[in-house]
């Protein structure tokens, strides 16, 4: 009688998590419409960001460029036009990969 019952609670057991693993998805509603909403306002702020990024980048290099070319030899000037060169793009850089990156995550998930 003992081993009859500890066959049905196993039996019960895998049944379980053969249900869970194949419909769980189905059954437990994987993605909420509050999460469905967060998923899609971030995707959008993220093309936001990256639209924004490439003409700010251009602007800040342009500058830079713009401030060497007409410093006429004054060293704080081609400094400065130097930093703000290397400063975007190294910013522009950082939130191309920053992209990349949650791409990679996103298509893992």
């Amino acid at each position: 009688m003992k081993k009859n019952k500890y066959y049905f609670l196993l039996s019960i057991l895998l049944f379980t998590i053969l249900f869970l693993l194949f419909f769980g998805n189905e059954t437990f509603a994987a993605d909420p419409k509050l999460v469905t909403k967060i998923k899609t306002a971030f995707e959008k702020i993220s093309g936001w960001l990256i639209k924004i990024a490439t003409p700010a980048a251009a602007v800040a290099v342009g500058t830079g460029v713009m401030m060497k070319k007409f410093s006429f030899g004054d060293e704080e000037r081609i400094r400065t036009g130097k930093k703000l060169i290397r400063g975007s793009l190294f910013s522009y850089a950082f939130i191309l990969a920053t992209d990349l990156i949650l791409a990679a995550i996103k298509s893992l998930v």
